[in-house]
């Protein structure tokens, strides 16, 4: 055998590189949910649909009910496409595109689950509480005069509130509330946003600058809720952390 044909083979040995490689899987970045969680349903163009928790969920599919002394659902047509946002127990923000499987009024069925990057809708984590709170106008310092209201869900940077009473953008009240046994809290803020409805007025309420003191023990409250920790951060018989 010549050199010329050593070096430059008709067919040329095949090296382990050379082999066919196999085409590498993409690491799934499927959310890590969990029961009781917290979860939005939205329209594709952003359009909120309802408000529920988890109770199961697989890769292909998830359910969702009612939160605890929340009313019924809307019922939405099936095979409809929707987001579902959410937040892991780390409070990282995701978005799932699912379709509507089956819409009740006490359950939603979600299938064909598929992780979308994440687009912030908001500029902070909006925890859904439904419980009951007190507005007070701003010259009202001692808070003798209470109007009774509903804080339908809160954030670090505001909450939306429900009330018969009327008020008009710009309007700077009071909100005091408490979550669970935690301890009251008690925010100066802003009317930004009002809603009519047939029995009242929905508000968008945005805190004035809260101290870091306020933002820390607000932010450990709606993580622990959110998250369903109960130990970690719990109010002591002596009202401290």
């Amino acid at each position: 055998m010549g050199l010329r044909s050593l070096l430059f083979p008709e067919h040329p040995p095949k090296f382990d590189n050379d082999r066919p490689q196999k085409k590498e899987e993409k690491p799934t970045d499927f959310p890590p949910l969990f029961k009781g969680m917290t979860l939005d349903v939205v329209t594709r163009d952003g359009k909120p649909l309802l408000t529920g928790r988890l109770t199961s969920y697989t890769p292909d599919g998830l359910t969702i009910e009612r939160l605890p002394g929340w009313l019924s659902f809307e019922t939405y047509t099936l095979g409809s496409a929707v987001t579902v946002r959410g937040y892991t127990n780390k409070m990282t923000p995701f978005n799932l595109k699912a379709t509507i499987q089956e819409s009740s009024r006490i359950v939603c069925k979600l299938k064909d689950l598929v992780v979308e990057p994440y687009v912030e809708q908001r500029l902070t984590f909006r925890l859904p509480v439904n419980l009951q709170a007190s507005l007070f106008y701003q010259h009202d310092v001692h808070c003798e005069n209470a109007e009774h209201c509903t804080l339908v869900d809160i954030s670090t940077g505001g909450a939306c509130i429900q009330s018969e009473f009327m008020h008009a953008e710009g309007e700077v009240l009071r909100l005091k509330f408490q979550i669970e046994d935690y301890q009251p809290m008690n925010y100066l803020g802003e009317i930004i946003r009002v809603y009519e409805e047939k029995d009242g007025y929905k508000y968008g309420f945005l805190f004035a600058q809260l101290t870091e003191d306020e933002l820390t023990a607000l932010t450990r409250t709606l993580y622990n809720v959110q998250v369903g920790n109960r130990r970690e951060w719990r109010r002591s018989d002596a009202g401290h952390w």
